[in-house]
């Protein structure tokens, strides 16, 4: 089958791989939609924390498609899956963080991942999802599930004034999430004034491209550039919260001054991926069509333009860019 592999840093290439082989217990499934984000982008570049990442590596880890054989599931069936691979027997994973089990196990990071025609995967990580839910969002509940975890650690409380920062897709998530808990306003900071569009679609009040002296009662830090910390401490009322999400490279490093953040009394959460229990709530929420984020995707791709995705993604093309997505089947 055709696989997009990474071998090495700036080594990737669309190769003939050997087609996976099903077990009891596993599913056989066609992708049919793949998003491609900025880690990715670290993996092929070989900026990653080795520790999270193993070569050579079929990418895609954000992703939906359909059940081609498995023993509880029916041929054809529109399946999303969780990427995280927990052991279910450390601590962690008992008490519901499977997001830090002891055992770090992921689609497109330690395992290969779904920008393939054909991956093998537990039936325990397998989602069923209603006709209803398309698959361009569909392939959105791997970051959509990121971002709800950091928000329910966050406990948002209705009527405060939230500041999100990044005007990716990352960020256009938590603006559309954090409608589920009844903001009195939602304002997004971002670089990029084409993505007016995508930032009303998502729900937010104010799009900001300039620079801004207002604080606020919560701040979500969704671009990975280091700077972006700081913006985000300085934009924090005092007694606010300022959820920290995205990554900025392994050696990336911001000095922060101590005192502010204790004079401000600040609670400060940095989270990590997502658990099944936010992942089961993203795929109950588009299920029950109560989030459709399907608008966030502006460019699609066959598998065999990966370079012309890739080169979006970097660089983008004069245009709007929430999410780029490729379709191997």
């Amino acid at each position: 089958m055709k696989a997009l592999v990474v071998t090495g840093p700036g080594a990737i290439s669309l190769t003939e791989v050997p087609a996976p082989t099903r077990t009891t217990g596993s599913a056989l499934v066609a992708p049919r939609a793949v998003g491609v984000c900025g880690t990715d982008l670290e993996i092929i570049d070989g900026r990653i924390d080795p520790d999270y990442v193993r070569l050579p590596l079929i990418l895609g880890h954000e992703w939906a498609g359909v059940v081609v054989e498995a023993d509880d599931l029916d041929e054809g069936e529109r399946v999303v899956v969780e990427g995280i691979v927990p052991c279910g027997l450390c601590a962690a994973c008992g008490a519901g963080d499977t997001n830090v089990c002891e055992v770090y196990d992921e689609f497109g990071f330690v395992r290969d991942g779904a920008a393939a025609e054909l991956i093998v995967v537990p039936t325990s990580l397998v989602h069923r999802l209603n006709p209803s839910v398309s698959d361009e969002s569909a392939a959105l509940i791997e970051p959509a599930a990121v971002v709800l975890r950091a928000l329910m650690r966050a406990a948002p409380t209705p009527g405060q004034r939230v500041l999100v920062i990044g005007d990716g897709s990352v960020g256009l998530i938590a603006a559309a999430l954090i409608r589920l808990w009844s903001p009195a306003s939602v304002t997004l900071a971002g670089l990029r004034a084409e993505q007016a569009g995508l930032t009303e679609a998502a729900g937010v009040d104010h799009f900001l491209t300039a620079p801004s002296e207002e604080t606020y009662d919560l701040v979500i830090k969704a671009a990975g550039a280091p700077a972006a910390v700081n913006t985000a401490l300085s934009s924090a009322k005092r007694g606010a919260t300022v959820v920290l999400l995205g990554l900025a490279g392994a050696d990336a490093t911001l000095p922060v001054a101590f005192d502010e953040l204790v004079n401000a009394d600040l609670t400060v959460i940095a989270s990590f991926s997502y658990t099944r229990t936010a992942w089961r709530r993203v795929v109950d929420l588009m299920n029950s069509g109560r989030l459709d984020l399907g608008f966030l995707v502006t460019h699609q791709f066959p598998l065999e333009q990966w370079k012309q995705a890739i080169d979006v993604l970097r660089n983008g093309d004069g245009s709007p860019r929430g999410k780029v997505l490729l379709r191997p089947s």
